[in-house]
């Protein structure tokens, strides 16, 4: 593990707080240095996707480096032109006038007037314009500090040192490879960190996974050991609020123990860790099984007993499923069982089963959810559903030992591929 406990008491000040800013920018000098930056030369990070953990990762960064103008760059990519509904502004609204701090610097930065219009209808607002202020469209109840946006990708990231992938798994792919154009000419290479939550499923030549660090790996060019995948037992808007919380950072060991050490808080404590696979396949898996969680909550009215009996069958059947797929998958235990059971207590995937459930959401909706973002799992479910399908990845049945598809031991993820993916096709075709 990185750090040690005498590391963590020496980083306590006498009033209890910690990482003076001394000792921030000694952490950032140290990358820097690794990096190969000179005098004047600032660190760019960029982080490319504005969802609710992109916006939180850049946002933490932004307040504990930011101060370091002529050290550090950060910013954060958007697309442009996504309007800000009229209820969304209202609510909005009400949080602004619910905060003093935030409702003082708006009226500081002149832009308080804008939020009056557009709660008066004489306005409409756009999620990049909101973001510049500190407003995460889909996490409106947690304000984040002021960013850098920007909206031309190009811009963006055609000089970045470090690039953070805060995209959805489905859109990972299409982004990267425009960005591939634009690093085209590019000498050094860049340092990509990928919050993304999700796999795709190749049939060819045999049937296996795509995590998102590998779309990204084959749609740049960018070596593998330059591409790490973070992730963790975390809601974002609660580590922005300052709970605690932990995460990995998992990949080659050359990057991922200097950043495991630059993106350290007092908060968030990230540790690092050599496997990548299993990591990606899990947070691909949790997403996958929240949905169902949130069905089997609202479905029992909260039951204790069927949550737990839940919670024991999907976790067999996702220590199945990474191990069939890892070559030699870490055990799933400490953060990697800690990141499956807050995904399924309290994430978007989760909200999303319930809602479902509730009849308060229809499939015919689609997978990105105003206020919400994309629902990962849906996805997921349809790739794991459509890989373990394959008669190639064939094991014997415990009971009949014949060979079957992977998929007719997960019942589980068989039931949900119906509800999911099934209904939806069939509503299609009638």
């Amino acid at each position: 593990m990185v750090g040690s406990i005498d590391t963590l008491h020496r980083s306590l000040n006498s009033n209890g707080s910690f990482y003076n800013c001394n000792g921030l920018e000694e952490k950032l000098d140290e990358l820097r240095h690794l990096l190969c930056k000179s005098d004047g030369d600032p660190l760019r990070i960029v982080s490319v996707g504005a969802g609710a953990w992109g916006s939180v990762f850049a946002a933490l960064l932004q307040d504990s480096y930011g101060q370091f103008r002529d050290k550090v760059q950060i910013r954060i990519w958007r697309r442009p032109g996504r309007a800000v509904d009229r209820a969304t502004a209202e609510h909005l609204f009400e949080v602004i006038n619910s905060r003093e701090d935030v409702l003082r610097r708006l009226i500081r930065r002149c832009a308080y007037l804008k939020y009056v219009e557009a709660r008066l209808g004489d306005r409409t607002l756009f999620a990049d314009e909101i973001l510049k202020d500190g407003f995460c469209l889909n996490m409106i109840d947690t304000p984040l500090c002021p960013l850098k946006v920007v909206t031309n990708l190009q811009e963006a990231v055609w000089d970045a040192d470090i690039v953070v992938n805060g995209l959805p798994s489905t859109e990972t792919r299409d982004v990267f490879q425009e960005i591939s154009n634009y690093w085209k000419e590019r000498i050094t290479v860049p340092i990509i960190i990928s919050l993304s939550k999700g796999i795709e499923a190749a049939l060819q030549p045999l049937p296996h996974i795509i995590t998102p660090t590998q779309m990204i790996n084959r749609a740049t060019g960018v070596p593998i050991e330059n591409i790490l995948y973070l992730g963790g037992p975390n809601i974002a808007s609660e580590i922005y609020n300052k709970e605690y919380a932990n995460a990995r950072i998992c990949g080659a060991e050359q990057w991922r123990k200097p950043l495991a050490k630059f993106l350290r808080q007092p908060h968030f404590i990230v540790w690092d860790n050599s496997d990548l696979v299993t990591h990606e396949v899990m947070g691909g898996l949790k997403n996958v099984y929240a949905i169902g969680a949130g069905m089997v909550a609202a479905l029992t009215k909260e039951s204790a007993t069927s949550k737990s009996v839940y919670f024991a069958h999907c976790t067999s059947e996702m220590i199945f499923i990474t191990h069939l797929l890892a070559e030699e998958p870490e055990k799933l235990a400490g953060p990697l069982l800690a990141d499956t059971y807050v995904t399924l207590l309290k994430g978007r995937n989760a909200w999303y089963g319930q809602m479902l459930a509730k009849g308060e959401l229809s499939r015919d909706m689609g997978d990105s959810i105003s206020g919400k973002g994309m629902i990962q799992g849906v996805s997921a479910v349809g790739a794991f559903y459509e890989l373990l399908s394959q008669s190639s990845l064939s094991v014997l049945h415990p009971d009949g030992n014949k060979p079957v598809a992977p998929v007719e031991l997960c019942p589980l993820l068989k039931t949900l591929y119906k509800i999911l993916i099934t209904s939806n096709m069939v509503m299609y075709e009638e």
